[in-house]
């Protein structure tokens, strides 16, 4: 029977399905058992049990609560909102009850299957393995394709739980290993006897084994994956060109951190809703990133940032972009776990997201940079795409990383559009992204200035003239020039848009309204060519 927690089965549940609005007073106590309780049901024994009462919702829940209470649950979950319990609430919080708010519209069946399977866990190991090993290759393919090398993930016994593209650079023992899914035996004592896993065992960093030609053994570099001070395993490269480059130790070191994180989790039986959107509920709101940050032991009080990695249109458009998302992602968990071990990565609105908690200082943006500049090179140079990564502003702690999320949308979004920079922070497009945040709320409204929103829509070559004045900072000279015209033809134009909407060019909240209009018009009318 699982050791579950209230958190563990709120950190499963679909967003907006249910809000704890009581934590149990023992909300680390372990969930024993799950009861399903009618209105009418006299229940004898409730204690260390997670209670679904059904058949009832708000007020009408009260008198079935207080039986309850005889011998209080952990937690009830009951349908209703919250300004309907209020009563209910205050008896659980005085037994020391959590209460768990499920909305009217939910299906109690997905609740009970979460809960069961937090609790009474069906037998879905063999699904869990199996996903453990896509990690796991996965992982090892990204890593070979950084380090050049080929790659083989152990556990603790020498079996091969994982292993890179088989090539013909790859010497006898890896060949045997591979073919038998474990290290022959003679090899294993060879390099016991040369000391390897007398020092993999003896620090956490890469070890290097220098080639043995004579034994058939070419240069190797491993390292030990831990789980505390328990030994999970090893990962093993071997060179197979011109010997390993200077950053092969700083690769492993980020690789190790991401297969013991899977290794870990596999050994818990964690649950599978758990991997898909670990991401999207620390995004939510303070609430879910509480509960992520305690079922996953995430540090939740110290400075976090937040990094955003998106392909650029065309690349998102091509046909392999499904598969690039996804070696995107292991690229990018390697470099993140590299700079700190509990960094979460997944996708997020289409993009990849970074979360790296527990950082030293809000000071810490340059070495975020860096990380997301890593990432970036090492796509480019080993995946064939240039994605571009947005470093948003890093907040005083994990539950409130949401609140710099939508800046960090913004911040990408300004980067695919100029296309010019790859990594950036908020400063290098501050101006922009508020301009384009003005521009959206403007777009969002229904009010226009209505002759000029008319001139845009009838007259082209005038709405034309009138952008790209704006754009030249108002100086016809310039304007003249990029639109390849006669400095009079554009005075003429500019003239005439003035006369016929009343707006004054040199007042500058005329200026801002027409630039406002002219924005919206520019999209509209790109959008529309687009469909021609």
């Amino acid at each position: 029977m699982a050791a579950a927690t209230v958190d563990d089965i709120l950190a499963d549940l679909p967003l907006d399905f249910a809000s704890l609005i009581l934590r149990p007073s023992r909300a680390d106590s372990p969930i024993e058992r799950f009861l399903i309780v009618d209105a009418d049901d006299e229940t004898s024994d409730a204690g260390a049990a997670f209670v679904l009462l059904i058949g009832v919702r708000g007020r009408s829940a009260l008198p079935a609560l207080r039986r309850l209470l005889k011998n209080p649950p952990l937690v009830l979950a009951v349908k209703g909102r919250a300004e309907e319990l209020r009563e209910g609430e205050e008896l659980l919080r005085a037994a020391g009850t959590g209460l768990l708010l499920v909305d009217p519209a939910a299906d109690w069946d997905r609740l009970l299957s979460i809960a069961k399977d937090r609790i009474q866990p069906r037998s879905y190991q063999s699904e869990v393995l199996t996903l453990l090993e896509e990690d796991l290759f996965a992982i090892a393919q990204t890593t070979a394709r950084l380090t050049s090398s080929h790659v083989v993930i152990e556990d603790a016994a020498n079996k091969v739980l994982a292993y890179s593209t088989v090539s013909n650079d790859i010497d006898e023992l890896r060949k045997a290993s591979i073919l038998a899914r474990r290290g022959p035996r003679k090899y294993e004592l060879l390099l016991k006897d040369l000391g390897a896993y007398r020092e993999l065992h003896r620090t956490r960093l890469p070890v290097r084994v220098p080639a043995r030609p004579q034994d058939g053994l070419r240069e190797r570099v491993a390292t030990t994956l831990f789980a505390g001070d328990r030994i999970m395993g090893y990962i093993w490269l071997q060179e197979t060109g011109d010997g390993f480059g200077a950053d092969v130790d700083y690769v492993l070191t980020g690789s190790a951190a991401r297969v013991s994180a899977e290794l870990i989790r596999y050994r818990n039986h964690q649950s599978v809703h758990m991997r898909e959107d670990r991401i999207v509920r620390i995004l939510s709101g303070p609430a879910e990133a509480a509960a992520s940050a305690h079922s996953e032991k995430i540090p939740a009080d110290q400075p976090t940032a937040l990094i955003l990695i998106g392909l650029s249109g065309a690349e998102a458009q091509a046909d392999d972009a499904a598969l690039k998302h996804g070696e995107l992602a292991n690229l990018a968990s390697i470099h993140s776990a590299a700079y700190k071990p509990s960094a979460i990565v997944g996708q997020f609105n289409g993009d990849t997201a970074v979360i790296i908690p527990a950082l030293q200082s809000t000071n810490a943006e340059a070495g975020i940079r860096s990380v997301a500049e890593a990432i970036v090179r090492d796509a480019s140079k080993h995946l064939g795409i240039t994605p571009f990564a947005a470093v948003g502003p890093i907040a005083p702690d994990l539950l409130s990383i949401h609140s710099v999320t939508r800046k960090t949308e913004a911040l990408l979004s300004c980067m695919r559009r100029s296309g010019d920079a790859t990594v950036a922070t908020v400063d290098d497009f501050e101006v922009e992204i508020l301009f384009r945040d003005a521009v959206e709320n403007f777009t969002a409204s229904t009010f226009r200035h209505r002759s000029l929103w008319a001139l845009l829509r009838d007259d082209g070559e005038l709405a034309e003239t009138l952008r790209a004045y704006l754009e030249a900072s108002l100086d016809v000279a310039e304007c003249a020039k990029r639109m390849k015209l006669h400095k009079n033809t554009v005075y003429y134009r500019i003239s005439k848009v003035s006369r016929v909407t009343g707006l004054n060019f040199g007042n500058p909240r005329h200026s801002l309204v027409a630039l406002l209009h002219v924005q919206e018009w520019a999209g509209k009318h790109k959008e529309h060519l687009g469909k021609k």
